[in-house]
């Protein structure tokens, strides 16, 4: 897929793991030639990969895409990472990256649950009327927005886990707490989350929500760069402990982890 990326630049060439685990068989390949082969000699690749990664209880090998390890790789606009939570932003994301003049690799975490998610849909519109979002806003509560001056904290996350944040605030009906989404983790778009930040008062606790353990992740990637982006406030992190694994093996206790994760985001 690579070869077909760099003799037909013209062409969308998508390698989807069948889980998460696949990519590590790839990662000679991926540290060789897809983060480095344009800085080494010049070659440019469009090519996607597609990495079914999410902590969805079927066990570490099913969680391990590895979201840190491609991170770690980011550096000189060399690729793009990006976690998408909505059929309209993944379909946009995809059509960018066919017709940009841009030709770069395309990373993509993309989590077998949001599939069957009922709650993980778009309108036509988002379809047609849309671009690619790096960042999307808070989706309001009870299909009203929120009191934007009311807003005590803002929970910045990406890929699927918003969906538990949000049903959790639904449920409590939170309407003191914002859900942000970063849709692209690489380039970071600075810009565009500080617009999204920018609607809430400025002492609002700035909190990163995400489901893999501490040291894994985009949390530590985003440690270092985000807050430079944030005039000086603070960011603290809401994840699983760290771990040497990338998720448990049973499937109750992933349940009990997450409940608690969720929670954790929301206790005052």
């Amino acid at each position: 897929e690579y070869g077909y990326s760099v003799a037909n630049p013209k062409a969308l060439v998508l390698w989807e793991a069948q889980f998460g685990d696949f990519v590590d068989g790839a990662q000679m390949v991926i540290d060789e030639f897809i983060s480095s082969g344009e800085a080494k000699w010049g070659q440019r690749s469009g090519v996607v990969l597609l990495l079914p990664h999410g902590l969805e209880g079927q066990g570490p090998d099913h969680s391990s895409g590895r979201i840190e390890r491609f991170l770690q790789l980011c550096a000189e606009n060399n690729m793009t990472v990006a976690n998408c939570s909505t059929p309209g932003n993944y379909f946009h994301l995809l059509r960018r990256q066919a017709l940009s003049d841009v030709h770069r690799p395309l990373v993509v975490f993309t989590p077998k649950s949001l599939l069957r998610a009922k709650a993980a849909v778009s309108p036509v519109a988002d379809f047609t009327d849309e671009g690619f979002r790096p960042v999307l806003p808070d989706p309001g509560l009870g299909g009203e927005p929120l009191d934007d001056g009311a807003v005590r904290r803002v929970l910045l996350c990406s890929g699927k886990v918003a969906y538990d944040l949000l049903a959790h605030r639904e449920s409590s009906g939170r309407a003191d707490t914002a859900v942000v989404r970063v849709e692209q983790l690489y380039p970071l778009p600075a810009e565009q989350i500080r617009q999204a930040l920018s609607r809430y008062p400025a002492d609002a606790e700035l909190v990163w929500v995400q489901e893999e353990p501490a040291n894994m992740g985009a949390w530590q990637f985003l440690a270092c760069n985000l807050p430079e982006q944030l005039d000086g406030r603070p960011l603290r992190r809401i994840a699983r402990r760290a771990s040497a694994s990338p998720a448990v093996g049973s499937a109750k206790v992933h349940e009990v982890e997450q409940r608690q994760l969720v929670a954790d985001a929301f206790a005052s």
